[in-house]
This record gives C-alpha cells, sequence and structure tokens, in this order.
C-alpha cells in the first residue's frame, strides 16, 4: 500500500501541523508533499522524513509569510505534477486537496479556506494592497477551490462544526475525526525563568479570529498574570508575552497553569484539549469546536467574546474546585494512538473497497 501525504505549507507551528506530525507517524514510509516548507519554523518532526515542496519554495519572501502568494498558490500545486501513489492523504484548510495522484485521495479537512470564506477575519492583519488583490482575486479562487475539492473520494472533517461548513460550502458529507493533542504530557519539562506557577496561560498565532487582544483585555487592572504565547504583542503589564517557545517549555507552561484561556473562533480548538492532558482546565468561548471537547470536570464556557464575559468565567473557574486526574481521564479520547488508530482504518476501508 503506497500512501502519500499533503499538506498546504509547512511553514508555522499549528494544530493542522501538528496533525500532519501525526499523520506521518501512522505511515512513516509516506513522502510528505508540500506547497512551501520552513524547517526552522515549524516541527522537527519533518526533518526526520522525506518532503518534497512546490517551485514557491525558492521565494523566501513567501515562505516568511505564505498569505504574500495566496492567489498563486494554486499553481503551486499543479507544480508537483502527478502522485503514483494508492492513497493520498490530504490535511487541508485551502490548497493541498488540489494535489493530482493516480491512485484515491482521503481529504481531511481542517475548515473550508478561511482566505477565502470568511476573508475580512483571517486578513485583518495584512496590509492594505494585499487586502486589495485578495477581495478582487476571490471569485475565481473559491471555482478553483471547489473543483479541486471534488476531486476527492472520501471527506473527513475535524470536528461537528467544520463538517456542517463543508456541506454548506462544498455539498460534501464528511466523516467526523478529531485532531489528537500534540504534545506528549510525559515528555520532558523545561521551566521558564521568572515564572511562578499559578498564571493563565493563552497561546494563539498572530490572525484576528484568535481574540488575543480581548483576552489581555480581561486581565487588565487585575492581579493576576497571563501567559501569552505568540499573537499581537499586548500592552496590558501584567501579561508576558513569550514567542519562539520549545515544546519542552510549552510543556512546563500548560502543566504549571490555573487555566488556559481561549476564546477564538475555532474549528476545532487543539489548545484545550492539550491542556486537558496535564490536568489543566479551560475557560473558552461557548462556541465551535470548543463545544465538541468541553465538559464540566475541565471546562468553563463562556457566551460571548467579550472581556467582560471573559472575566466572569475566570471568576468562576477560581471559584470551583478541580479534579486533575478527572481532567486527565477526559484528555484520553484525543491521544495520538486513537487518532491514528482511526486513520488507518479509514485507509485499510478504502484499501479494501478497490478490491472488491
Amino acid at each position: 500500500m503506497r500512501v502519500a501525504i499533503a499538506h498546504d505549507y509547512l511553514t508555522q507551528r499549528g494544530g493542522a501541523e501538528r496533525v500532519t506530525v501525526e499523520l506521518s507517524k501512522a505511515f512513516p514510509e509516506a513522502k510528505i508533499y508540500t506547497a512551501l516548507y520552513s524547517p526552522d519554523r515549524t516541527y522537527d518532526d519533518f526533518r526526520d522524513r522525506t518532503v518534497v515542496t512546490s517551485i514557491m519554495n525558492h521565494v523566501p519572501a513567501v515562505r516568511a509569510d505564505p498569505r504574500l502568494a495566496f492567489p498563486l498558490l494554486p499553481y503551486a500545486w499543479r507544480s508537483l505534477g502527478v502522485l503514483d501513489a494508492d492513497i493520498v492523504i490530504c490535511s487541508t484548510s485551502g490548497w493541498s486537496h488540489a494535489i493530482r495522484t493516480t491512485g484515491s485521495k482521503i481529504v481531511y479537512c481542517h475548515n473550508p479556506a478561511r482566505w477565502l470564506y470568511q476573508p475580512d477575519a483571517y486578513f485583518s492583519t495584512a496590509p492594505r494592497l494585499q487586502k486589495l488583490i485578495m477581495r478582487r482575486s476571490l471569485g475565481p479562487l473559491k471555482r478553483w477551490d471547489r473543483a479541486a475539492m471534488g476531486s476527492g473520494d472520501r471527506f473527513v472533517a475535524n470536528s461537528r462544526n467544520v463538517a456542517e461548513r463543508m456541506s454548506a460550502t462544498y455539498g460534501r458529507d464528511a466523516t467526523v475525526i478529531h485532531p489528537p493533542r500534540g504534545l506528549d504530557p510525559t515528555a520532558e519539562r523545561d521551566p521558564l525563568p521568572g515564572l511562578a506557577p499559578g498564571f493563565y496561560l493563552t497561546i494563539s498565532r498572530t490572525r484576528g479570529y484568535k481574540r488575543s487582544k480581548v483576552i489581555s483585555e480581561a486581565f487588565k487592572g487585575t492581579t493576576r498574570v497571563l501567559v501569552q504565547v505568540g499573537g499581537e504583542r499586548p500592552e496590558t503589564p501584567n501579561v508576558v508575552h513569550l514567542s519562539g517557545v520549545t515544546d519542552a517549555e510549552l510543556r512546563w507552561l500548560y502543566a504549571n497553569s490555573r487555566a488556559l484561556v481561549a476564546v477564538g473562533d475555532e474549528d476545532f480548538g487543539l489548545t484545550p484539549v492539550e491542556a486537558y492532558a496535564f490536568g489543566t482546565p479551560a475557560v473558552v468561548l461557548a462556541a465551535g469546536g470548543y463545544l465538541e471537547t468541553s465538559h464540566d470536570v475541565s471546562t468553563v464556557l463562556v457566551p460571548q467574546a467579550s472581556a467582560s464575559a471573559l472575566s466572569q468565567g475566570i471568576e468562576r473557574l477560581e471559584a470551583s474546585r478541580w479534579d486533575k486526574e478527572a481532567i486527565i481521564s477526559h484528555a484520553a479520547k484525543w491521544s495520538p494512538d486513537v487518532f491514528r488508530q482511526q486513520i488507518r482504518a479509514l485507509v485499510e476501508d478504502m484499501i479494501a473497497g478497490a478490491a472488491k
């Protein structure tokens, strides 16, 4: 059985890239095809794999910020040619489902492309000229995207939330397989100097829909400390901004935080699931993918993404008692082993169906 893996671009350390890491562990002999690859900016796991890149990878500025080339990235996938594989698993939120193959294609969708269907949120921090170019490109790119999605044979969504969007956007029914947590809670932990346990933690990239500003605003004027990994640099004095955090440091942060805070517009929402694996509760928005992973033993839900609602949620968390072992038990359903078993079963089912 010849399996290949395709992923949009490997230039960051995010939830979708974590999924691709686990796909490569489920099928360690599979080559990974991607438009762009920056080894120093994504997970080290890919260094041990064969990664094949498009012609666009030769442009350093695009590797640094893929948004600069969004209208052109569809053509990057054409440059990869036609893959000779029995099964290609496409980890996609924008492009990789366009890859061509002689075999069958499984489309694992993290979300219909935000840059096409939710552009105002995705490009909120982009330069004005780039926003203008994207608006004028949306029509043709949406037609390309829907045609590329039509080349899939089986469709998987990372949440019920995304499955509903796929049905509305593409008219495709999708099986739901939740992503796995990416961090091993039993592995080494490196403390960060100057941080005392008991802080609150939030983790995000610099995207408007992550709402990191709302979170820092909720801590303004309080004595609580918020550690913000990634996102826009806050102006609130009691918010500690970190970047370039290693996995070992991130494990320490999860294990020593009072709670994780997340109120983004998330398709699935990986950070609460990772926090639960360390026995750490979370305060999250009662919307999107968070609703599929929250539980009374682990989570405080807030009704809206506002500083006042978040402040009230934190007060409820402080007034509650949390059972660390119960939270860890809740997190077990998102272990990497469970994810790999589900993906392998799907591939084996496709191979068996093709043999009939």
